[in-house]
C-alpha cells in the first residue's frame, strides 16, 4: 500500500546551518497494518508522518502510494488528502464551528457529500467515539480529550485508506489518555491501516501489527511487537523499551519532609498516567517509615514504574546489613495487600520492595 525508499528530509536554518532528520529510511506497508512509531525525541518519528503524507516535502528518496509516487513533480496532492488523515498533538479543530460543523465540512466542501448524508455520517462517527452528546457544543468547551476525540472523528469522515496519528496524547492531561487510546484500540480492530507515533509503551504492544523503532534518523530496527519488546536486536532498542522511571528520596530521619513525598508521588503519578497509584503508594511509605521500618535511618526509598511491564513498585535500600529489616509479622501483614513482595540481598545491603 505505501513504499518508502531512501526517504531523506533536512531541514535548513536562515543562518545557513543545516540539519538532517531523515537520513535514509525505508520500508513496505501493507493494507491493515497498524504500525507504532517509537523511539527517542528528536529521531525523525513526527517528521516520517509529515513526509508520508507531504506536509513535510521529503529532500531526497520516493513515497509510493497504491502504486503512484506521491512525490513526483506534479502529483496532486488533494488526492493524497483524500486517501489518507492525520490526526495531530494539537487537535486543530475549527473554533468558530460547531463539533458536528467540524466533522462534516470538508466531507461537503471537498467530497461534494449532500448535506444530509454528512450529518447522518457525522452523528454515526461521533456515536462511535462516544461524542454524540457534544454535537452542537463549540470546542473551547471540550476537555482536551474530548477534543481529540472530534478530531479523530473528523478524520473518520474523510473515509480514509490510512490515518497517522501524531503523539495524538501528548498534549492531553494524563488522566485523558485512556480515553483517546480506548478509540483507537477500537478503531484497529476494525482493520483500518493507521500509522502511531507514540511514547505509550504498552499501547504501541497492545494494538500494533508492527513496530517501527526509530534512532538517529533511520528506522533503526523493524519487527512484531514480541520481537521489539521481548527479543530486541539491537541494543539501542533494548535500552529504550526497557526504561524505567523512577523517584527517589534519601531518608535520614524521622524529620524528612513527608510533603514533599505525597506532591511528588502525585505529580510522578498523573505524568506516567497512574493516578490510582498515587495514594496507595503514599499510605504504604507512612506505614513502612514510621512503623514496620521506623528504627532504620538512612535508608534510600525509590518509586519505580516500568513503562513496558506497566508494575508499580516502592523499594526500601538499607545499606550495611545483610538481613531484611522487615519482621515476619510486618511482612504478613503486608503480603494481602500486594501482587509481591520481595526481600533481597544487594551488593551495598538489603532491599525490600513492595510491588503495588
Amino acid at each position: 500500500m505505501i513504499s518508502i525508499k531512501h526517504l531523506s528530509k533536512t531541514f535548513h536554518d536562515s543562518d545557513g546551518t543545516s540539519l538532517m532528520v531523515l537520513k535514509d529510511v525505508n520500508c513496505e506497508i501493507t493494507q491493515g497494518e497498524v504500525i507504532s512509531i517509537i523511539g527517542p525525541s528528536g529521531t525523525g518519528k513526527s517528521t516520517l508522518l509529515r513526509a508520508i503524507n507531504m506536509l513535510e516535502p521529503p529532500t531526497g528518496g520516493q513515497i509510493w502510494v497504491d502504486g503512484e509516487n506521491i512525490t513526483a513533480k506534479g502529483y496532486p496532492l488533494h488526492m493524497l488528502r483524500r486517501k489518507m488523515g492525520m490526526v495531530f498533538q494539537n487537535f486543530n479543530l475549527f473554533e468558530h464551528m460547531t463539533v458536528l460543523d467540524n466533522i462534516t465540512y470538508a466531507p461537503i466542501t471537498l467530497l461534494k457529500v449532500p448535506q444530509e448524508q454528512a450529518v447522518a455520517e457525522a452523528l454515526e462517527l461521533l456515536r462511535k467515539v462516544g461524542m454524540a452528546q457534544k454535537a452542537d457544543v463549540y470546542p473551547s468547551s471540550l476537555s482536551g480529550g474530548q477534543k481529540q476525540r472530534v478530531a479523530i472523528a473528523r478524520s473518520l469522515a474523510m473515509h480514509p485508506e490510512v490515518i497517522l496519528f501524531d503523539e495524538p496524547t501528548s498534549a492531553l492531561d494524563p488522566t485523558m489518555v485512556g480515553e483517546v487510546l480506548s478509540v483507537i484500540r477500537a478503531l484497529a480492530k476494525e482493520g483500518l491501516t493507521m500509522l502511531i507515533v507514540t511514547h505509550e509503551m504498552r499501547f504501541a504492544r497492545d494494538v500494533s501489527t508492527r513496530i517501527f523503532f526509530m534512532n538517529e534518523g533511520v528506522i533503526y530496527e523493524d519487527g512484531s511487537p514480541e520481537q521489539i519488546f521481548e527479543h530486541p536486536v539491537r541494543s539501542a532498542t533494548k535500552a529504550f523499551v526497557n526504561r524505567i522511571q523512577k523517584l527517589v528520596y534519601e531518608i535520614d530521619s524521622d524529620e524528612f519532609d513527608y510533603l514533599q513525598i505525597h506532591t511528588g508521588l502525585n505529580r510522578f503519578c498523573l505524568k506516567y498516567n497512574l493516578p490510582e497509584k498515587a495514594e496507595p503508594a503514599y499510605a504504604l511509605i507512612n506505614e513502612m517509615l514510621f512503623e514496620h521500618l521506623r528504627s532504620v535511618r538512612p535508608l534510600t526509598l525509590r518509586f519505580t514504574y516500568a513503562e513496558l511491564s506497566g508494575e508499580t513498585a516502592l523499594d526500601f535500600m538499607v545499606e550495611g546489613t545483610s538481613e531484611s529489616p522487615l519482621s515476619r509479622e510486618a511482612a504478613a501483614s503486608l503480603t494481602p495487600r500486594l501482587k509481591a513482595l520481595i526481600e533481597e540481598p544487594t551488593v551495598r545491603g538489603f532491599r525490600v520492595k513492595l510491588v503495588i
